[in-house]
Order: C-alpha cells, then sequence, then structure tokens
C-alpha cells in the first residue's frame, strides 16, 4: 500500500477530526456496568461515567455478566449463526415471550407475528414496508371491487336503468362523453364512455405516492425509507427523493392530525346501482401507509407524549383505517419503567419496533411486530435479512426478555426508581441554576436536561457554538475532560442533555453526576467559556 495511504484515516475520517476538534476522540478499550475505560498517554486506565448507554442500548449495562457468559456458551456450542431459509424455534419463544408482555400491558388478546431485523432503523423500515404492502393489497381489493360494481352496472343498464348525474360525476370531466339525467340517459355505447372515463381517471389516481405521517420533533433512523420519518432537516432533506414522503403534524394542536389526514384524503370513482338507476360516486383511496411515533421521542429532546394525546391518535388514526406504528426502539426493553413505554399512556400500536437494549448490550438484534389483523403473510417471502434472525442475536434477545422479566420485573421497578431519583437531582439543579436550565422532563431512565439558549451569551466561545449548533457537544467535551462524564446532546435538540444511564447506576455515581453537571452550569451560569474547550486555555481566542 502507498505510505502516503497508510497514514490517513480512512475511517469516517471527517468525523473522526471533528470528535477531536471537541475533545471527545476518545478511544475505550474496556466496559463494564455504567463505565467505560479508556488509557492515558502513560497507560493508566481511566474510568468514565458512561450517561450514553449506546444511545438507549445498555438498560442492563455494559458487558452483563449473564448475558456474557451466554454469548460465550453460545459460541462455544457452534450456534450457527448463518442457516437461513430453515426453523428457527428460538426466534418463535422469543416472539410469544413479547406477546405475553403485550398482552400483559397493553391488554390485548391479539397476538403479533415477528419479523426480525439487525437495527432500529431497520426494524422501522420493515414496518413501513410491510405498512405500504397492506396498502397495496387494499388497493388492489379496492380496484377489484370496483371492476364488479361496474360488471353490475352494465347489467343494471341493460335491464332499463338510467345513469344519473351528480357531484361526482363531474370528476370524469370530458373523459366520459353524454349527458346522464336525460330520457334517453346513457346506455350501451355511452355507458362504455363513462366506464372508460373511470378507469382513466383511477388509473391516474392509483399511482399516486403513498404518504406517512409522523409528529414534529420525530427521528425513526437514517436509512432510505427511515430518514423519510425523521424531522431534522439536516438529516432528511438531502435524501428526499429517494422515498416515500412524510407529514409532520404539530400534536399539541389538538385538530391537526384529523385536519392532515382530511388533507391528504383522495378518491377513486366508482359505479353504483341504486333501483332503477346508475350514480357515479367516489370511494376514498388508502393514500397514507401508517402514523409512526415514539412515545417518548429521542432525539427530539427527550419528550414524553402524554395519555390524551396518545388517546387522541388513537381514536382519528382509527376513525381513517390508518395503522399506527410506534418505535420503541429507545425507549423500550424496561428503559421508562416498563416493557413498552407505550403502555403508560394507552397508546396501542398495529406494529411495534424494538432493537437496542433487546440484544442485551452484546448482539445487534431488532424485531418488528405486526398485529394480527393487519398481517399479510405474503410478505414473508418479499422481505428478507441475512444476519436476521440467526440462532446467536435472536437467543441472546430472548434471554435479555428473561432478564428483564424476572423477579416479577424487578429491572422495570429499579428503572422506575433510579430514574425518579435522577430527576428529583436534577430538578434540583434546575432550581439552583434556573437562568441556565430550562426544563427536566422524562420518564425511567430515558432523561433530558434542556438549557436555555446560549446565542446571545457575553463568552464569544459559549455564544459561537451555540449559534452553530454544536454548544452541547462542546460541553459533552467538558464533561468527559474534567469530570470524567460520558454524556452527549440529542441530535436533533443540541441544547438538550441525555442521560440514559443503566439500572445498575449507583447512588455514588449519581452524586458523582451531581458534581460534574454543577460544574458545568456553573461555568454557564458565570459565561465562562475559556474553561469549556480543551485548547487555548489562556483565552477565548481559539473558538
Amino acid at each position: 500500500m502507498h505510505p502516503e495511504i497508510e497514514e490517513r484515516e480512512l475511517a469516517e475520517p471527517y468525523l473522526g477530526g471533528l470528535l477531536a476538534s471537541l475533545g471527545l476522540g476518545v478511544h475505550y478499550s474496556r466496559a463494564e456496568k455504567d463505565t467505560l475505560f479508556y488509557r492515558d498517554g502513560t497507560g493508566r486506565e481511566v474510568p468514565v461515567l458512561d450517561l450514553v448507554g449506546g444511545y438507549g442500548s445498555t438498560i442492563i449495562g455494559h458487558n452483563n455478566p449473564d448475558i456474557v457468559a451466554y454469548a460465550k456458551e453460545l459460541l462455544d456450542q457452534g450456534v450457527p449463526v448463518h442457516a437461513q431459509f430453515s426453523k428457527h424455534p428460538y426466534a418463535n419463544e422469543l416472539a410469544q415471550k413479547v406477546n405475553a408482555i403485550i398482552r400483559r400491558e397493553l391488554g390485548t388478546p391479539e397476538a403479533y407475528s415477528a419479523i426480525f431485523a439487525n437495527s432500529g432503523a431497520e426494524a422501522v423500515e420493515i414496518a413501513m414496508k410491510h405498512a405500504e404492502f397492506d396498502r397495496g393489497a387494499k388497493l388492489a381489493r379496492l380496484a377489484e371491487d370496483i371492476e364488479r360494481n361496474i360488471e353490475k352496472a352494465r347489467a343494471a343498464v341493460a335491464g332499463g336503468a338510467e345513469v344519473v348525474g351528480g357531484e361526482s360525476y363531474e370528476h370524469l370531466g370530458a373523459k366520459a362523453e353524454g349527458t346522464p339525467g336525460t330520457a334517453e340517459g346513457l346506455r350501451g355505447s355511452a355507458l362504455n364512455d363513462v366506464i372508460a372515463g373511470i378507469r382513466s381517471v383511477n388509473g391516474e389516481r392509483m399511482t399516486a405516492a403513498p404518504v406517512f405521517l409522523a409528529p414534529e420533533g420525530s427521528f425513526h433512523g437514517k436509512l432510505v425509507g427511515s430518514v423519510q420519518l425523521t424531522h431534522n432537516v439536516g438529516f432528511r432533506t438531502p435524501f428526499a427523493s429517494l422515498a416515500a414522503q412524510c407529514r409532520f403534524v404539530p400534536l399539541h394542536e389538538p385538530d391537526a392530525l384529523a385536519k392532515t389526514i382530511e388533507s391528504e384524503r383522495r378518491t377513486l370513482l366508482d359505479l353504483a346501482v341504486e333501483g332503477d338507476t346508475v350514480r357515479v360516486v367516489e370511494r376514498d383511496l388508502p393514500v397514507i401507509a401508517a402514523f409512526v411515533l415514539e412515545p417518548v421521542q429521542g432525539e427530539a429532546g427527550i419528550r414524553p407524549f402524554d395519555r390524551e394525546t396518545a388517546q387522541r391518535v388513537q381514536q382519528v388514526c382509527a376513525a381513517a383505517d390508518c395503522p399506527i406504528i410506534v418505535d420503541e426502539v429507545q425507549s423500550g426493553m424496561g428503559r421508562t419503567g416498563a416493557f413498552f413505554a407505550s403502555s403508560h399512556i394507552g397508546l396501542q400500536g398495529d406494529y411495534y419496533t424494538l432493537a437496542k437494549s433487546l440484544g442485551g448490550g452484546i448482539a445487534k438484534a431488532a424485531m418488528t411486530l405486526v398485529r394480527d389483523s393487519r398481517y399479510r403473510e405474503e410478505f414473508e417471502l418479499v422481505h428478507s435479512s441475512t444476519f436476521a434472525k440467526d440462532a446467536f442475536s435472536t437467543l441472546i434477545a430472548g434471554r435479555t426478555v428473561d432478564l428483564l422479566e424476572a423477579e416479577d420485573g424487578r429491572v422495570y421497578r429499579m428503572a422506575a426508581e433510579r430514574g425518579d431519583r435522577l430527576i428529583r437531582m436534577l430538578r434540583k439543579l434546575q432550581d439552583e441554576f434556573e437562568t441556565v436550565v430550562k426544563d427536566v422532563r422524562g420518564r425511567g431512565l430515558m432523561i433530558g436536561l434542556e438549557l436555555h439558549d446560549q446565542s446571545g451569551s457575553t463568552s464569544q466561545v459559549i455564544a459561537e457554538q451555540s449559534r452553530a449548533g454544536l454548544l452541547g457537544y462542546v460541553l459533552a467535551g467538558y464533561l468527559l475532560r474534567v469530570h470524567a462524564l460520558r454524556i452527549l446532546p440529542t441530535a436533533s435538540a443540541t441544547n438538550t442533555l441525555r442521560l440514559e444511564p443503566s439500572v445498575h447506576i449507583t447512588d455514588a455515581e449519581m452524586a458523582r453526576l451531581e458534581s460534574g453537571l454543577r460544574g458545568l452550569l456553573v461555568a454557564l451560569r458565570d459565561q465562562n467559556g475559556a474553561v469549556l474547550l480543551p485548547t487555548d486555555p489562556a483565552g477565548e481566542s481559539g473558538a
């Protein structure tokens, strides 16, 4: 290899440089529970309290000993990873376990079929694909119904029925000749013109692209499809032409969802026989594939939805026959004090997506659950994934669910208790630094600490980094360098610091967190930008 190439950083080089500039370019070599370790320049191992937790992936901690031991056992057994297109009983066992939790937490007797994946974004894309597959089947059935009705209309007209006009008939425009409602009506060849017009109009309308709906602030991944459900324009806009489009709904406005659904309403034309008349009528065309939401919006700044909003979503979507995809990738698996965060607000989905902590912090495991009344079995023949449903990751996921459910859900109780304690501590800091801390919110161990906008700071460092949208990352670098705390902002609301530790976080570690955050808040309150950057300690000229 050429020497110059060997010396270059080729693994996401821009990101590596950005991390270095923010003081976050650290190589961690070991992890356990809520601690990551790196070695400093002398080779000494330095412990860092990790509050990022793989963006919600380590509810039972880094390298949980039970999961690690089980993973070693599976590898020692030679459990196959690649045995596609064969029987996977362990996958069915996992699906049964999760279904039992759905019945308990959401009170539904209906079963959910499972499709397996490797990541949260992939699980979301499976839900999107299945929803569109289902919408396509509805379209085909609707087209068949219209054709049957056309034949009924032919028979009725042959028997003397007359085609009458109306508002729906006007949609045909010049595509149908003749004037309905005359003494002669529209019979014989004239009816053929009406039918040809209906087929022409419907043919055009049925090609309409599907539309997805999501709340403002949503984040559902960065793959080709899922990125369109992500509200952040920086992530979504460069790829807007590649996939189905999404309409983002301000759910804080009570009528917004119903109005959005109505604005997307499209129709097909049909013929209805009513006694001795035949009338052109409209039938709703299913355009909206699904409504997608997180019970707790993660990247929007850790924003939980309330029960009233959930009930409104449920009612409006049911009335419009719009399926609901509940994204539990980050909020699920016990993080909020229940396996499903949606159970806290009584939100029941037609689809659920699970990932992150499902793999026990070790395996890449994900799954999409589809309500039986929506499930299309044929989908299993048009979707597959090489590593999904392999024995190793699926068995690890099953063992993880067992750990979460053990001792009558002890992990859920720990998440709720530890989370309540964290929130109390953070709100105490909010009271102490009310000019700096805007809000503390969350549920269980999914918590956000939102800071007031700092773009008007008298500190050049703080103001400029805030205006650039990088202040949250600068603060993360400070906390790591000065206090050995690993905290990162949420991706679409960088004024909010995310706290997602495991259930094993101790009182001593919380005290350490409180001390480090107090140091940070003092610096922001005193507008001391110099202390926040790793370079140019003499002043703020290095901003």
